[in-house]
């Protein structure tokens, strides 16, 4: 089979010499090394393609076609076939891209040779370089603009991306991270003040998102000099502080008597100082460290789970004669009220105790816990409406016990409890009172020593009653 006049095995040896040659140079070398690696990364296809696909046009025109290099050129042009190569659209001088059709006698200009001595049959048509020029620069990610290019940007005329519309995001609060420690086990349990704050910050965002109730002890009270009308109660979750307005904490009385609302107010809340309150939190400012809040919803939350089961789908916890655990938040001298799982009950003076008492606040405090029972609940279908409970009836009653220690015409010594109109009590051994007439020598003050004279004991009624016959203390 004839040779084609591309073949350049059978050409004169000068003809060859004379075909320029890429890379004349050590540093052109390298470049055109350095340059076809590029292009062979950035190619999707860089692998020899088969005679038969070559583009349009160019069917045939290969140099080495399969018909002809197993016959005659196999030895000779296998080192100096280039390898096959996508088509490059080629630069022209007028900014149109075009296309390089290959003829007959051409070599594609989209084949790259491999090797710095690969000889070329013919240079490409046009003013293309030699080699380089076929080359596609490979594709780099675009950069993202510096600082400078922004400010520069808007001057070249070019609008800026304007960025997408939307609710900006908060910003969420950085808890610093505190300095490294060394713990003697593979975990700490020394809390540091860094961890401290993160617990404290974790409570009050789930009282916020969640509905937790939490507890605290109302620590003072603040009333804004601008308005007066305005009533805070102030508690501390460790180091943030969680403000109740006092339409929160307490329910306004019916009746003001034709006071000032919030002098009133002030003055309830003045009553509650120390006293152990839930609530769950409405609000949080974590910069600020401060917190509002609510006791009135926690305590309808507790309401319902304790006194329907609503929460827990289960029956309710507190119901008629039921013992259960109580705080004070409150003690005057008619009694006192406490916080029984969400509602505040009042308690009279005749409920806390057998003895005689005449002011409450002398034995009870805020903050206190007491034992009680409960004795009636009355409920609707949508919230509890009354509840009573006595503190002395948790207890047994001490007069049917204390009454058997004493007969009548025996003498005992004892200590006055108060005096009334009705006559002078004397508080025995066992928690009851003897009431005795007055003595003539005068008065006696409370908490004096007196001795007694056992006149009489009605065990039905739980009643003792004497004389006084000696008084320690005038």
């Amino acid at each position: 089979m004839p040779k084609k006049a591309s073949d350049t095995a059978d050409q004169p040896l000068e003809q060859v010499t004379s075909v320029p040659i890429i890379g004349e140079t050590d540093v052109e070398r390298r470049l055109d090394l350095e340059l076809a690696e590029l292009e062979a990364r950035a190619s999707p296809q860089t692998e020899t393609e088969p005679p038969g696909d070559l583009p349009e046009g160019a069917e045939g025109s290969a140099p080495g076609s399969q018909t002809e290099a197993g016959d005659t050129n196999s030895a000779a042009a296998a080192p100096l076939r280039p390898t096959r190569r996508r088509k490059a659209a080629v630069p022209a001088e007028d900014g149109e891209k075009k296309s390089e059709s290959v003829g007959e006698h051409e070599t594609p200009p989209d084949e790259a040779l491999e090797g710095p001595t690969a000889p070329k049959t013919e240079n490409p048509p046009g003013d293309m370089a030699a080699a380089g020029s076929f080359l596609r620069p490979p594709r780099r990610r675009k950069a993202a603009p510096s600082q400078e290019d922004r400010e520069i940007l808007p001057e070249s005329g070019e609008a800026p991306e304007e960025p997408v519309a939307g609710p900006a995001a908060p910003a969420r609060p950085v808890i610093p991270r505190g300095p490294r420690v060394v713990s003697i086990d593979e975990e700490r349990s020394v809390e540091t003040q860094t961890d401290k704050l993160r617990r404290y910050v974790l409570d009050l965002t789930e009282s916020l998102k969640g509905g937790r109730i939490l507890t605290g002890t109302i620590k003072g009270v603040e009333r804004s000099e601008e308005n007066r009308d305005l009533i805070l109660a102030v508690l501390y979750h460790g180091d943030f502080k969680i403000i109740i307005p006092a339409e929160q904490v307490i329910l306004p009385p019916e009746d003001f008597r034709d006071r000032k609302p919030s002098d009133v107010m002030h003055y309830l809340l003045m009553k509650r100082l120390g006293a152990e309150i839930d609530y769950i939190v409405k609000g949080l400012d974590i910069e600020a460290r401060v917190a509002v809040a609510s006791r009135l919803e926690a305590m309808t939350h507790k309401r319902r789970e304790y006194y329907y089961g609503v929460e827990h789908g289960r029956n309710a916890v507190i119901q008629e004669g039921v013992n259960a655990e109580a705080r004070i938040t409150c003690a005057i001298r008619s009694g006192i009220f406490v916080d029984i799982f969400g509602m505040e009950v009042f308690i009279p003076l005749r409920e806390l105790s057998y003895q005689r008492w005449l002011d409450a606040a002398q034995h009870y405090q805020p903050g206190q816990r007491v034992l009680l029972r409960v004795l009636e609940i009355e409920r609707n279908r949508r919230d509890v409406v009354k509840v009573e409970a006595s503190v002395k009836q948790v207890s047994e009653n001490p007069y049917e016990k204390a009454l058997r220690k004493y007969t009548v015409g025996n003498r005992y010594v004892g200590t006055v409890s108060f005096v009334d109109t009705t006559g002078v009590f004397v508080g025995l051994d066992g928690g009851i009172d003897c009431l005795c007439t007055f003595p003539k020598r005068g008065r006696p003050p409370r908490g004096s020593r007196v001795t007694v004279r056992i006149n009489g004991i009605d065990h039905e009624s739980n009643r003792i009653w004497g004389v006084i016959v000696h008084m320690t203390n005038q």
